[in-house]
């Protein structure tokens, strides 16, 4: 077979896998049914197999009948957005019981706050949580006041960091002046009552465009509020934006620009909760949620200088959300200080019938709980040889100062990086429509790592390889079962050793903290890991590191 001929044939299978239409097909030069033993040939590659000529021909000989199963299931039933899988991801394995090193401390109880309201507007957009819902209950100042104060920052700072996709002003002021009319007549809803806040804007919001940061659904209306959205409003927290997301929850470029580091605007803000965390650090908002599937809340909390809560997966509903990956995608806070995100989270955990992965479990949270005698995972090997080692350290030297008990690990030497063979797999399947349609080349992303080329070249992944890197899922989740019953969490660079994939995949919690700035003038924190349903430890723990590092001065974008 010639190299033309050969590629010819390969084309040709791949077009019918994919469900090229029959115009595409006959450009190839090969009748849509003529599927031999050549095209397998050059196929089979792509599994890493190797088969005689003899059992390439037989397969020529029945493979039709597989491909007419994906013609049946392509032109026999729909499968909207908001379908789960039948198969559902459950974190805890059989048999195991939910061991949390912090198992008591209310959420919603925050520091007591003895500062006044401040004159100064900018000490006003970035106070805690505790000290926004303080002067709101207090009634130094009104949500209306405090909801402008946030609606002419966004307005003013939108301009040059690209963090808003939708202003929700209108609206916004009218949830604030109802909040205003409550805590007014002694009606507290808790501490997020009044507080402006910004939703990533994959989470829909009724009557109001929810476009995921993509070409291609810029003009989608939601027909109703996403659980964690309607469970804010029952908070009282007032919602003023839809944040900016890389397209598709990928990086920080979507429709209509590239979302920046407040810090130092050169930079992206990483992605993709992108504009929940460029405003949240910016001060443009009380708080964010962001999403995560495999490094989305950590990544721009660690470029932004945010705090970013990946909660344990399960916990957090997810319908109403842009599904990416069904057994991966996890909703939490971004916000700027660690206790921060523990009456956001309150708020919004908890199973909903729309969801069928996500389960009731309790949260508790303590951050001035003494974390003496906390045994704190790490390997010293991820603390060396990286310019931004001497940062990461400060974490570590936090922990011993508090006088947690650092316990030296080190992980084996797995092939972390086969388990993105889920995420790859997942996001082709959510995305299907886009890749047949070909409009995935509406995204304005289309370089070699984006998601267009990864949709279209996931559809070639093997089923059986799926399979196979399921079962190793199933053996981290083993690991790592054994690995906390000897520590209560981990300590590391947010991006070592496999750990975000790993970790991702086995559905633990992770909280990233901000330590301090590099030379560059943006932030670099650390990501504490901890075991499932436990997240109230890492914010203990989260909690020393920030008192000694992050705040021990002022810091806020210039």
């Amino acid at each position: 077979m010639t190299n033309t001929s050969g590629k010819r044939a390969f084309l040709q299978l791949a077009r019918l896998i994919s469900g090229a239409t029959d115009t595409q097909e006959n450009e190839t030069g090969i009748e849509a049914d003529a599927i031999d033993a050549a095209h397998i040939e050059q196929a089979q590659r792509l599994a890493g197999l190797q088969f005689t000529t003899q059992e390439r021909e037989v397969m020529a000989e029945t493979i039709s009948s597989q491909l007419s199963m994906y013609t049946a299931r392509l032109n026999g039933i729909d499968l909207p957005d908001s379908l789960f899988p039948a198969s559902v991801f459950k974190a805890l394995l059989p048999g195991h019981e939910i061991d949390r090193a912090t198992s008591k401390g209310d959420p919603s109880r925050l520091t007591k706050v003895t500062r006044d309201l401040p004159s100064d507007q900018q000490q006003i957009a970035y106070a805690s949580i505790a000290e926004l819902s303080h002067w709101l209950k207090t009634r130094q100042i009104t949500s209306v006041e405090l909801t402008r104060l946030y609606l002419s920052r966004l307005k003013q700072m939108d301009t040059s960091l690209h963090c808003v996709i939708t202003l929700m002003e209108e609206a916004g002021l009218a949830q604030a002046a109802r909040a205003d009319e409550e805590l007014a007549a002694g009606k507290w809803r808790g501490p997020l009552h009044g507080i402006p806040w910004g939703a990533k804007d994959l989470l829909d919001t009724k009557g109001v465009r929810t476009t995921w940061g993509a070409t291609t659904h810029k003009d989608r209306v939601a027909t109703d509020d996403a659980a964690v959205v309607e469970r804010l409003n029952d908070a009282g927290a007032v919602l003023i934006a839809k944040l900016s997301l890389g397209a598709l929850a990928y990086g920080d470029i979507w429709f209509d620009g590239k979302t920046r580091n407040p810090w130092n605007p050169e930079e992206g803000s990483s992605g993709s909760s992108a504009g929940s965390a460029c405003a949240t650090a910016a001060g443009l908002v009380g708080f964010a949620l962001g999403s995560e599937t495999c490094g989305s809340i950590v990544s721009p909390s660690l470029r932004c200088g945010t705090v970013g809560l990946r909660p344990t997966f399960g916990r957090v509903p997810r319908d109403g959300a842009m599904a990416l990956c069904w057994s991966l995608d996890k909703i939490g806070p971004i916000t700027r200080h660690v206790e921060d995100t523990a009456p956001i989270l309150a708020a919004i955990n908890g199973a909903s019938d729309g969801d069928p992965a996500s389960v009731t479990e309790d949260l508790f949270c303590d951050v001035d709980a003494d974390v003496r005698g906390l045994r704190v995972g790490y390997d010293p090997r991820w603390f060396e040889g990286n310019d931004s080692s001497d940062i990461e350290t400060k974490a570590i030297d936090a922990l011993k100062t508090a006088g947690a008990q650092l316990v030296e690990i080190s992980l084996p030497d797995w092939p972390w990086d086969s388990l993105f063979t889920i995420l790859l797999a997942e996001a082709a399947a959510a995305f299907e429509s886009l890749t047949r349609s070909d409009r995935d080349d509406q995204l304005v992303w289309q370089e070699p790592e984006a998601w267009p080329n990864t949709f279209r070249q996931s559809w070639f992944i093997p089923a059986p390889e799926l399979i196979q890197t399921d079962r190793f899922r199933r053996r981290c989740m083993e690991y790592f079962a054994e690995v906390f019953d000897g520590i209560d969490a981990i300590a590391a660079p947010s991006f070592v050793d496999g750990l975000i994939i790993s970790m991702n995949c086995t559905g633990h919690p992770s909280l990233t903290i901000p330590i301090d700035l590099k030379p560059s003038g943006s932030p670099h924190g650390i990501t504490l890991i901890g075991r499932l349903f436990d997240e109230g430890t890492l914010l203990r723990l989260g909690s020393s590191i920030e008192s000694r590092c992050w705040l021990s001065e002022p810091r806020m974008p210039v």
